[in-house]
């Protein structure tokens, strides 16, 4: 197995779409050491043509901005990785980013996610939700000790909720809905899933195939990580699926600020432009005191 690198930084940046490295931007320039960590397709990168942001009387698409904005980043020394991020917890006085494959040290946070959650479509997901079904294993875990769970989804992610599942439950299962498998060391089941089964909580889970599966309690972890997953297992408070800032991006949890899409509101370029130097001149504040 690789051995997993440490790095100690003034903040970590999760997210680089336009909130994440307009506040990489003022944190490297406050002279701050500054990470930057993204992984997957942004939603700025879907845009075909943007056309009302300010600089672009000709317009500009999605892909091409967000290509220049992590460029303009790295031309002043921000580092910037392409890794998931999978946790992120608290220690006495720092924070501890963890991808598959590194381990890395911050005195501060932003998140600048988006704030996508994906849920499968399968029958019985929203009627159990809260009474077997579950999107957060930290969370949530407790209350399966010794019980059979199942975890939904098959990439990196899914696989560090079953790593955390596996603590505290009898018998963890990930299931990928017919999806290419992950390595790992859990049980894996690749069966399509038809719906989730039980009367006032989950019993169990019936495949397109006519078999079932006898579970307790069943983890949603499609895709990546989102600000909705980290803010849940570190107690960060939220609005819905959007995490509660005040007016200097400041989320409930000192040291950990969020902006962009993650806050809710209005969804556009300019708004996550501006909450993400709000962020960084927060964050710079904190990590200088």
């Amino acid at each position: 197995m690789k051995e997993r690198e440490y790095n100690m930084y003034d903040i970590i940046i999760i997210g680089a779409g336009p909130a994440g490295i307009s506040a990489s931007l003022y944190a490297r320039r406050a002279n701050l050491n500054v990470l930057v960590f993204y992984s997957g397709e942004s939603e700025l990168e879907k845009a075909e043509k943007i056309d009302n942001y300010y600089g672009f009387p000709d317009g500009i698409t999605g892909k091409k901005l967000f290509e220049q904005g992590i460029e303009q980043a790295k031309k002043i020394g921000v580092e910037i990785i392409k890794n998931e991020v999978i946790k992120i917890s608290k220690s006495s006085s720092s924070f501890i980013i963890k991808t598959i494959e590194s381990e890395h040290e911050a005195k501060a946070i932003i998140l600048s996610t988006g704030n996508k959650k994906i849920k499968p479509n399968i029958e019985g997901i929203e009627e159990f939700e809260g009474k077997g079904v579950s999107y957060c294993a930290i969370c949530d875990a407790f209350f399966y000790r010794n019980k059979n769970v199942a975890v939904i989804g098959n990439g990196d992610f899914a696989v560090s909720e079953a790593g955390e599942l596996s603590h505290v439950a009898d018998r963890v299962t990930l299931l990928t809905n017919g999806l290419d498998e992950p390595k790992c060391e859990f049980e894996i089941n690749n069966k399509k899933i038809k719906r989730i089964i039980g009367e006032k909580r989950v019993k169990g889970i019936e495949f397109e195939d006519g078999t079932s599966l006898d579970v307790d309690g069943i983890f949603i972890a499609l895709g990546q990580a989102s600000a909705g997953d980290f803010a849940k297992t570190l107690g960060i408070i939220q609005n819905g699926e959007n995490i509660k800032v005040n007016d200097k991006m400041e989320t409930n949890i000192e040291g950990i600020y969020a902006c962009g899409n993650v806050t809710g509101n209005l969804l556009q370029v300019c708004k996550a432009v501006h909450e993400g130097a709000e962020a960084a001149l927060s964050a710079i504040n904190y990590v200088r005191k």
